[in-house]
């Protein structure tokens, strides 16, 4: 193998050997160890597609959500106000606990800073203005396969999984009006504005709005979760309308740059 397919290699085992500890039975577990394996891979085609280091995008995404697992074990959830900020969590795990090493031992210091960055801005809800342009790809790249993927969480994972609510309070609930006004100005969805649990679900399809690459949008629409999230069955009438309207104006074209 070369030089890096060895350390590809390298760090796929220890993610292994990391999330054994874990119990990968565990649905939540479960749904974060191939939600990793999936950015990973979308981190690495996007990279390839923008002319971007794709090894170091590969990286970002087996990384990014490292402390989601300790954030279950702890709290039993995936929601970062009812826990943790689990972008922070994976920070500080990895770059002041030292878990880094575990996985890469040898990074050089440009490679170590702008996988500190990607890291711990991914689920930012805008990007620091301060970012040079290589730290600000290599983050866009991460946030864009991250979205991208959360589509498909939401078609594969029962709600319960996610938002920690039942089936039945999300498929009753109506939209807030903030985060409808999101959606008419084509942007994502602050966490504070998010009040109802769908809300959270129409907060994920805002997601698309944020897609930077072009062929990260082409991604976003030829897996098809998007179109079937856009389907979902409200027995609440006003929020059923609501679903329709988005249908219809998902990709129209964006008023705001977003980044």
């Amino acid at each position: 193998m070369t030089e890096k397919q060895n350390r590809k290699a390298a760090v796929l085992k220890e993610f292994r050997e990391y999330v054994s500890a874990y119990n990968p039975s565990d649905p939540k577990i479960k749904l974060k160890i191939d939600h990793t394996y999936r950015v990973a891979g979308l981190c690495e085609r996007i990279a390839e597609s923008a002319g971007a280091d794709s090894e170091l995008a590969w990286l970002s995404g087996m990384l990014h959500d490292i402390g989601r697992f300790e954030q279950v074990r702890r709290f039993n959830t995936f929601v970062d106000a009812a826990s943790v900020d689990h972008a922070e969590l994976s920070h500080s795990l990895l770059f002041s606990e030292g878990l880094l090493e575990r996985f890469v031992p040898d990074l050089s210091e440009k490679e170590r800073g702008l996988l500190e960055k990607a890291v711990q801005y991914h689920s930012l809800y805008r990007l620091p203005a301060e970012l040079t342009a290589e730290e600000k790809t290599v983050c866009q790249i991460l946030r864009d396969a991250d979205k991208i993927d959360i589509f498909r969480v939401n078609c594969d994972t029962p709600p319960e999984e996610i938002y920690n609510v039942t089936t039945e309070e999300l498929k009753t609930a109506a939209v807030t009006d903030a985060v409808r006004e999101c959606f008419f100005r084509k942007t994502a969805v602050r966490r504070d504005l998010r009040r109802t649990a769908v809300d959270y679900l129409v907060g994920h399809i805002c997601l698309a709005f944020e897609l930077v690459y072009p062929v990260s949008r082409q991604i976003a629409k030829e897996q098809g979760y998007l179109d079937r999230m856009l389907g979902f069955a409200s027995r609440n009438p006003d929020t059923a309308a609501w679903f329709r309207y988005m249908r219809e104006h998902i990709w129209d074209e964006n008023p705001e740059e977003n980044s």
